[in-house]
């Protein structure tokens, strides 16, 4: 086991269609095109960079208890597209304060995109708790074989859309709604197997027929199950977490395993985006990847 772990910080920066313009006081403001979005945002725990920029919100996320609601003083289609990471989303706010699209897996969807290149060969990819596609967009760009999962069949549906507006929709992707942990159970017992996964779990969540996810509970076991669904020559296995509390180490040494048995390397560290403004880090999840090509140092 490694001892002298280096974390690393990966940064989303601004971009044409996206940018964190300020955060602080418990909020972050962004820009998707051309609309402006506050949102609540607990790791920003700072003062804001610049108070006068907020006012020009298209809408606000207000809490109610334990729901909330947007509140719009402009006016805002349904839904827009952005491109970000080579790839176009559907933008939409939703009822949980989401818009469809985490900014901060950018660099994720990168190195992705790098590592399968570079295994120079067809590679089949289990992304679990796929959500609007991000993860499994970047793969098939790529050249990969994807097995996109998601237990929320509008999350799926989105995705689909997703894949359509990047120029993407005749790729091999296999869009499931199913259960993360019944999926990979079916899969283990039909002796299906894949080079490469990718799983951004929740703290909490339900599959469609009410299946319950607890991440304290069903985490290891999880992983456990999904490092017995891959290939004998795997390219990768990266898991990401978003509002989970753990630290990057929790999830780097579940994958510790991985370089004994089939050598390779693990980076672990932070997903952040950077100010516009205040040139600050908002830390926005973390991640931890093994690939059987080492990081670079």
């Amino acid at each position: 086991m490694n001892l002298s772990i280096q974390p690393q910080i990966l940064r989303t920066e601004p971009s044409a269609d996206y940018e964190l313009l300020d955060s602080g006081e418990g909020e972050k403001l962004e820009r998707y095109g051309k609309v402006l979005l506050r949102r609540p945002d607990p790791q920003a725990l700072w003062h804001k960079a610049n108070a006068a920029l907020w006012k020009e919100a298209h809408g606000v996320f207000v809490r109610e208890g334990r729901d909330g609601r947007w509140n719009f003083t402009k006016s805002v289609p349904e839904k827009w597209t952005i491109r970000l990471s080579e790839l176009a989303f559907h933008i939409r706010p939703t009822a949980f304060k989401h818009t469809g699209i985490f900014p901060e897996q950018a660099p994720n969807w990168a190195w992705m995109r790098e590592t399968l290149r570079a295994a120079k060969r067809e590679v089949s990819v289990l992304n679990l708790f796929g959500y609007t596609g991000g993860a499994s967009l970047a793969c098939a760009q790529a050249g990969a074989r994807v097995c996109h999962v998601d237990a929320s069949k509008a999350s799926v549906g989105w995705a689909r859309d997703n894949a359509q507006l990047s120029g993407l929709a005749d790729k091999p992707i296999r869009w499931i709604v199913d259960d993360a942990k019944a999926f990979v159970a079916r899969e283990l017992r039909r002796g299906n197997r894949y080079d490469a996964i990718v799983m951004d779990p929740p703290a909490f969540g339900r599959g469609p027929e009410g299946d319950v996810w607890q991440i304290e509970d069903d985490f290891v076991p999880l992983v456990d199950a999904c490092k017995r669904l891959l290939s004998e020559a795997p390219v990768f296995f990266a898991i990401n977490g978003y509002a989970s509390g753990y630290s990057q180490l929790a999830y780097r040494y579940n994958l510790e395993d991985m370089i004994e048995k089939y050598q390779g390397g693990i980076a672990s560290g932070e997903l952040t985006l950077l100010e516009s403004k205040g040139g600050r880090l908002l830390p926005c999840g973390i991640f931890a990847r093994w690939s059987a090509m080492p990081p670079a140092p």
